[in-house]
């Protein structure tokens, strides 16, 4: 495992890629809760509906949460990635560093997993972090040796293509070819022979082989939208353009496509990457308009101080029993309220991760791997 590193803010940076990996994150330390209790509270089911994943095909709110993070994740890649290169920086010594991150990523979704706890007999390798890093890695790659955007594009369409091929052409034995099933479809197949510890029974595992490989597109989508961001000669307003525009074309594709090729999260198909990919791009169109072009960035500060140390504040809430802290403190007001309290609970657990953040923002701690 790295070291992580300790270092201060960066003077120039995309507030509004900070504000939507926060944005992003929220919603896995807690906003989740929020909003089922509102819910339940007010008895708008379909917001509860959508906090929850689709059990196979469809698509809910909650599906979008991992896709976000790997499309951020491939944002920042011209900004440090492609930069350093420009600096001629040595791509041997680039290949190695996000081949050291991918490592570290891993870990740490083992991690995450709970092997300590657990054991390490059929521990689950698999994870949310380990796709992270492996997409993340080969994303790198391809902008390390294909410096044309149009070949960035001929990969983006061949893994999309690609991976189309593979799980609606390839027989899968006992099943046959095309069964996007929890049991016949080929990234079940596939995590069956060779992946231990898988979730669902051992069936498959929606952070897979398979899957891993085909969420790359989700990094590699996020480069795309980085290189828009980061020229120089193109207006704020041509950035955005290019952005919705490309965001609205993918949406478009992947719901044309969805009748024969469904959009499925827990296999990550082609026309699920580029529903998400293109949702992806609208809303970075959206929090750069308002926060980096407009200057409206008050309203996201809570967000931006949580995607400023995202990777820690994952692993924090997995570790520390954030609810459990906040009742002890608040219980003596939370439990007479009876369902009330349960909205005062997750209100308090927010503001701590908040603060905890806050305090690390203040004193310029940045956990960065």
């Amino acid at each position: 495992m790295a070291t992580k590193q300790l270092r201060n803010e960066p003077q120039k940076r995309l507030h509004s890629l900070d504000a939507l990996r926060g944005f992003d994150m929220f919603w896995i330390v807690g906003g989740g809760s929020l909003a089922v209790i509102i819910s339940r509270l007010t008895g708008i089911n379909w917001l509860e509906t959508q906090m929850h994943h689709a059990e196979w095909v469809g698509f809910r709110f909650e599906d979008l949460i991992f896709p976000l993070f790997m499309f951020i994740s491939g944002v920042a890649i011209p900004f440090s990635v492609k930069a350093k290169l420009e600096k001629d920086v040595p791509k041997k010594e680039m290949f190695w560093k996000v081949f050291k991150r991918m490592v570290v990523l891993i870990l740490l979704g083992i991690l995450y997993n709970g092997v300590f706890k657990d054991g390490f007999e059929n521990g689950r390798i698999a994870s949310v972090l380990g796709q992270i890093g492996i997409a993340y890695f080969f994303a790198s790659l391809i902008v390390i040796y294909f410096e044309s955007f149009r070949s960035r594009i001929i990969w983006l369409a061949g893994i999309l293509l690609g991976f189309g091929i593979i799980q609606l052409l390839i027989p899968v034995p006992g099943f046959g070819a095309g069964v996007l099933t929890p049991e016949g479809s080929f990234n079940s197949f596939i995590d069956q022979l060779f992946l231990p510890g898988r979730l669902y029974g051992g069936t498959y595992d929606p952070e897979g082989i398979v899957s891993s490989l085909s969420a790359t597109v989700l990094t590699l989508f996020g480069t795309i939208a980085g290189n828009i961001l980061r020229r120089q000669k193109t207006t704020d307003w041509q950035k955005i353009g290019y952005l919705a525009a490309t965001g609205a074309g993918l949406i478009l594709l992947a719901l044309l496509i969805s009748p024969f090729y469904p959009i499925i999260k827990k296999c990550w198909t082609s026309s699920f990457n580029m529903l998400t990919g293109g949702i992806s791009f609208i809303l970075l169109a959206f929090f750069y308009l308002i926060i980096d072009h407009w200057k409206i960035s008050k309203w996201a500060f809570y967000f931006r101080v949580i995607g400023m140390n995202s990777i820690f504040i994952y692993l924090f809430t997995r570790i520390v029993d954030v609810k459990s802290i906040t009742e002890f403190f608040l219980g003596w007001l939370a439990n007479p309220l009876g369902e009330n309290g349960d909205l005062l609970i997750v209100i308090g657990g927010l503001t701590l991760i908040g603060l905890l953040l806050f305090y690390m923002y203040k004193k310029k701690i940045f956990l960065r791997v």
